[in-house]
């Protein structure tokens, strides 16, 4: 938001919270701190109807948790 920007949707790292924009934003944050942190897991962020678990390192869809 400080720059600008909006998101079509947000994710969540499972391991530590992170909330990042979605890779069909502009800034793509989400891939952002998995590429910066190692954190493979990430799932939507308050949007109902999505129940998904997605991996970074397999780029894949994975059942949720």
């Amino acid at each position: 938001m400080a720059l600008g920007d909006s998101w079509p949707a947000l994710r969540m790292c499972l391991l530590c919270g992170y909330i990042g924009c979605c890779d069909k934003s502009k800034n793509k944050h989400a891939r952002e701190h998995f590429r910066q942190t190692g954190h493979p897991l990430i799932r939507p962020y308050k949007e109902r109807g999505m129940d998904w678990v997605w991996c970074y390192v397999d780029e894949a869809l994975l059942d949720p948790i």
